[in-house]
């Protein structure tokens, strides 16, 4: 578990070098344009959509880490090769390789940490993980701009080189890692009995689990970089600047909040800790609309637009230990590659489409866009408790199970001394 987080962690190191950066390094550095920058970033989406649908399945018959090191050596050629693209074709097909690299990563990270672990881990293993990614993401966003000059393209070509580093540095640590769940080391995984997506689409906890998920998504990360971002510049008049605090807000309330937030959330339902997750959302839109359609003065502004990214932050935090375990418990052993992927592939398909929408709300309708996300967050918390309701007691609460193991090893000696 152990060699599995850090080179999750070093992968995340790695992309923290490049993401804040792609757009201007295509656009500005290589001269290729707005229009071909928004066609790679578009196919750096699609390329994840379409490879996750069959990742899954790759994932539960060869096991994740032969697909994980596929993954890391694809998303190793794509940073190389987009920091050595000089052409609109180069930096499409780069943007494809390091897309669908990426995406397989995390389904196929998910399911080794699954494989390691058990339901009174797993929940402490999920947030350590985010914890380390989003560390690592922080830590290389930082250094990468302290190494980027916008006048050399050969200062991009050394952040896409590390990046492309830290990827082969996943697969090498990935070889070291014997999984005591692997088919190749104990053949005693079954096959899916009607597996595949019938199956996964006549589960209704999951189906109702990949709804919340979407909206999760959407209301949250498909808003950072596009409607929340125009929101702040346009109706709160937020220096550009300080988008990167509000950026640098979140990361630290994540890294801060973690294990102080998973000690609460180990003891509560998974279903109503969501639910909660919705109602601090719902707040932190409330506080957005304040920034932009309130009358306070511009120092208020920025606060309350800092402080939305915060509550974020926050939320983010109690769902990492919460929502990817869950999807966990609910796959059946022989399907948990799938439904990692396929919770994986809403939350890219809520990437998309979340900026599509937002991204021209937040620009042009300031009161609509605070009143629909608003919603969509309320929307949260009342899907929540809904699917607590298809969870058995230990899928919503895995702490039941741990004292009920407890409870039977504690009495058991003195039953079998009873009947001795």
């Amino acid at each position: 578990m152990r060699r599995i987080q850090a080179g999750s962690a070093l992968s995340a190191f790695g992309l923290g070098f490049t993401v804040p950066y792609l757009y201007v390094y295509v656009a500005q550095v290589r001269d290729l344009g707005a229009t071909t920058a928004g066609s790679v970033l578009a196919v750096f989406a699609m390329a994840a959509l379409v490879v996750l649908p069959f990742s899954g399945r790759a994932i539960d018959r060869r096991g994740p880490v032969p697909v994980l090191l596929v993954a890391a050596l694809l998303a190793s050629a794509g940073a190389l090769g987009m920091g050595l693209a000089d052409s609109v074709p180069a930096a499409v097909g780069s943007a494809a390789l390091l897309g669908a690299g990426t995406a397989v990563m995390q389904p196929a990270l998910a399911t080794m940490i699954v494989w390691c672990s058990d339901p009174s881990t797993r929940t402490r293993s999920f947030a350590m993980q985010f914890f380390l990614q989003n560390l690592g993401l922080g830590v290389g966003g930082l250094i990468g701009g302290q190494l980027v000059d916008v006048s050399r393209p050969g200062s991009f070509l050394l952040l896409f080189s590390i990046e492309a580093a830290m990827f082969l540095v996943l697969a090498g640590i990935v070889l070291t890692v014997r999984m005591p769940g692997s088919p190749a080391l104990q053949g005693t995984r079954p096959a899916a009995k009607g597996g595949g997506v019938r199956a996964l689409l006549g589960h209704k906890a999951m189906v109702q689990l990949c709804v919340l998920g979407f909206v999760l998504f959407f209301a949250c990360y498909g808003q950072f970089e596009s409607g929340l971002a125009a929101y702040g510049t346009e109706a709160a008049g937020i220096e550009p600047s300080t988008l990167g605090i509000a950026l640098a807000a979140n990361t630290a309330v994540i890294v801060v909040a973690q294990f102080v937030v998973l000690k609460f959330v180990e003891r509560r339902r998974r279903s109503r800790v969501i639910a909660a997750v919705g109602l601090i959302w719902t707040v932190a839109w409330v506080i957005a609309g304040y920034a932009g359609l309130g009358h306070g003065s511009q120092a208020m502004a920025t606060a309350a637009f800092v402080s939305t990214y915060a509550l974020f932050g926050l939320g983010e935090a109690m769902l990492s230990p919460t929502v990817a375990p869950l999807v966990a418990d609910l796959a059946p052993e022989s399907m948990v590659g799938q439904y990692n992927s396929a919770f994986a592939l809403v939350k890219q398909l809520a990437l998309a489409v979340g900026p599509a929408v937002g991204g021209p709300m937040g620009a042009a309708l300031h009161g609509p866009y605070i009143v629909t996300f608003v919603l969509f967050s309320l929307g949260i918390t009342f899907l929540a408790l809904r699917l607590g309701k298809r969870l058995t007691p230990v899928q919503d609460q895995p702490s039941l199970a741990a004292k009920t193991s407890r409870v039977v090893a504690q009495h058991l000696p003195e039953r079998e001394t009873a009947a001795a």
